[in-house]
């Protein structure tokens, strides 16, 4: 893509952002990309510069254009060896941990129009009982789009969308509704349907199962890995995470793990005690408004905008917030162990000198200015690292915090001592790497091992946009389903015209004929072909006086021409009859009885004549 189109294309993405709302900065760009050049050529612009201008001149565009992004494939059911599995492993094993009476909450993200939702209310109804699950059950569904959520709460879907449902659970389940079935009113009270932006807004907490099924591979990598923060922050201890058969969440093994990788289920790897992260800090004894504080505080800790680590009286890691774990590769497997054993103890800086003189002083300290040039980076990042010694309440020393203040973007600016001090860390890394040849054979193992990583997420991302395209297929086949339906009733309602028209024109006489003023042919009845010999085909748009039949047509004619001129200035001569000699396709001679009557269009006018051939 060249420049400017790069450009137009993100302002378009701004421009949704600020008028609309919809930020869709963190989806996957070719996905986009290719969803937006489809409405390009629908309304044949050039550019994106172009479709730009467009909604700003049609703002019903806009609604266009998100259904087009927005890509709602769901149904009921959807893939069933994936649902049999939940059922029978997650649903089975949360119910026996829940016991009995005690709530359960389950989220479906990224519902679209309710069908996945609606899936999890049957199998828990049939799971509980109708009466515990209207008693127990709480089944929250949002999604981005306001008009599939719409779609969503009328809960009323047609026969094609319905034919996934079992027959035993569509006639439990649900009930007519004008012009297809509604799910139960009763039982719909349990669900609650909301937007909500995966990448942005509070994810819903104390979920024991989450669906997120074929959502995250919409997203980029960045994106995702900020998702699944969120999905795992929701998730109770056990929860669930049901997700698509895209999405493999092979970078997350220290959040998930999988209960069944092939139907993609997923249990949440809890987090260390909260009593073995808070012991310097919290008293397990203290009352439930102490307890609710201590939880806010956790979580305040957790998602800072700040690296942040506590080390206890032992100089065993206590803590560390969601930021410090990604940051320094610490695994919540880490928790207890000493922490001179830790990379963080020596790397971007050593720390162990700067504790221990911290804990003899009883004082804060800092180190200023640390940079660390971490793996795949490209600039290196700069920190103010802070160690403050802890203390309770009563002024007991309890053990060391130690935070990491990245302060990058304050010191982008260098003058020549800042240089020289680069040209001193880059002599203290060659330095190093000459004690790293020592261990080359295991950093090429890690090198082959992260190249294999790096083509198994190439190939992991080829398969999610693989079954993007898929989707968006779906959705184009559905709506050319649709299309066809609409067609194939309206070709049943032309043959039903058709029939009846032909039906009335066999009741009018032995033979019917429609002449306009030029005395043309317009219509040619099957009893006129017996008659005269002729095909409809033959004689439609021919001047009557032309065919070759055995009518005396010079003989009406003036009859014709009265009724025409009769009709136009009064509706004295609206019909007439005529009893005339002829002869038949055979050659006989027969008697008829014409009957004429003059066909008057909307606005009263001659549209012709009908004549009306009777054998006498």
């Amino acid at each position: 893509m060249d420049p400017g189109t790069e450009r137009d294309f993100h302002d378009l993405l701004l421009m949704l952002k600020e008028t609309r709302g919809f930020d869709f900065t963190g989806y996957k760009q070719t996905t986009l990309m290719r969803r937006i050049n489809r409405r390009l050529e629908t309304l044949k612009l050039n550019d994106y510069g172009e479709y730009r201008d467009h909604l700003e001149l049609e703002p019903e565009e806009f609604g266009r254009l998100f259904d087009s992004l927005l890509i709602n494939v769901t149904g009921f059911f959807r893939d069933p060896a994936a649902w049999q599995v939940l059922r029978e492993t997650a649903l089975t094993s949360l119910l026996e941990s829940k016991g009995a009476g005690n709530p359960i909450r389950i989220w479906s993200a990224g519902c679209a129009t309710g069908e996945e939702a609606y899936s999890l209310a049957m199998i828990m109804a049939e799971e509980l009982g109708m009466e515990e699950f209207r008693h127990r059950v709480k089944i929250y569904a949002t999604d981005l789009d306001e008009k599939a959520l719409q779609i969503a709460r009328t809960a009323v879907y047609g026969e094609r969308q319905l034919a996934d449902v079992p027959a035993d659970l569509r006639e439990r389940y649900f009930e007519p509704a004008g012009g297809g079935m509604a799910f139960r009113r009763d039982l719909r009270r349990q669900l609650i349907f909301g937007r909500n932006d995966l990448t942005r807004d509070a994810p819903i907490s104390r979920v024991d199962l989450l669906l997120a099924r074929n959502t995250l591979m919409y997203f980029n990598a960045e994106t995702q890995l900020s998702v699944v923060r969120r999905l795992h922050f929701a998730l109770g201890n056990p929860g669930y995470l049901f997700l698509g058969k895209a999405e493999m969440l092979l970078n997350h093994s220290e959040r998930f793990e999988p209960v069944d990788l092939r139907t993609r289920l997923f249990r949440k790897i809890a987090p260390a005690p909260v009593g073995a992260r808070q012991s310097w800090t919290f008293d397990a004894a203290q009352a439930e408004p102490a307890r609710q504080a201590s939880q806010i505080q956790i979580a305040a800790l957790n998602w800072g905008p700040v690296a942040q680590i506590a080390l206890d009286l032992s100089g065993n890691l206590a803590l560390a917030n969601a930021l410090a774990e990604a940051l320094f590769n610490i695994r919540p497997r880490d928790l207890g162990r000493p922490f001179q054993d830790l990379e963080v103890s020596y790397r971007p800086v050593e720390l162990r000198s700067v504790i221990q003189q911290v804990e003899q002083d009883k004082r804060a300290a800092e180190v200023r200015e640390v940079t660390w040039q971490r793996h795949g980076v490209a600039q290196p990042d700069i920190y103010d690292i802070s160690v403050v010694p802890l203390q309770e309440p009563g002024g007991e020393h309890v053990g060391v915090a130690i935070t990491f203040h990245d302060v990058t973007r304050y010191r982008k600016l260098r003058d020549d001592l800042e240089h020289a001090n680069q040209e001193l860390e880059r002599a203290y890394e060659e330095l190093q790497s000459l004690n790293e040849e020592m261990e080359t054979t295991n950093e090429e193992l890690q090198s082959t091992n992260e190249e294999l990583e790096t083509t198994n997420e190439e190939l992991q991302s080829t398969n999610e946009e693989l079954e993007t395209m898929n989707e968006e297929l779906q959705c184009s086949n559905d709506e050319l389903q649709q299309i066809n339906d609409t067609l194939n009733s309206r070709s049943l309602e032309l043959n039903r015209a058709s029939l009846f028209i032909a039906s009335v024109v066999r009741s009018l006489g032995d033979a019917v004929a429609v002449i306009d003023g030029e005395l043309r042919v317009l219509m040619w009845s099957p009893g006129a072909e017996e008659l005269w010999g002729l095909r409809t085909e033959e004689v439609t748009g021919r001047h009557l006086p032309a065919l070759d039949i055995g009518l005396p047509v010079e003989a009406i004619t003036p009859a014709l021409r009265r009724m025409f001129d009769g009709g136009s200035s009064s509706h004295a001569e609206d019909t007439g009859k005529l009893i005339v000699d002829a002869v038949n396709r055979r050659g006989r001679p027969v008697k008829l009885d014409i009957e004429l009557s003059v066909l008057h269009g909307e606005d009263s006018s001659i549209q012709g004549l009908i004549l009306v051939m009777t054998l006498l």
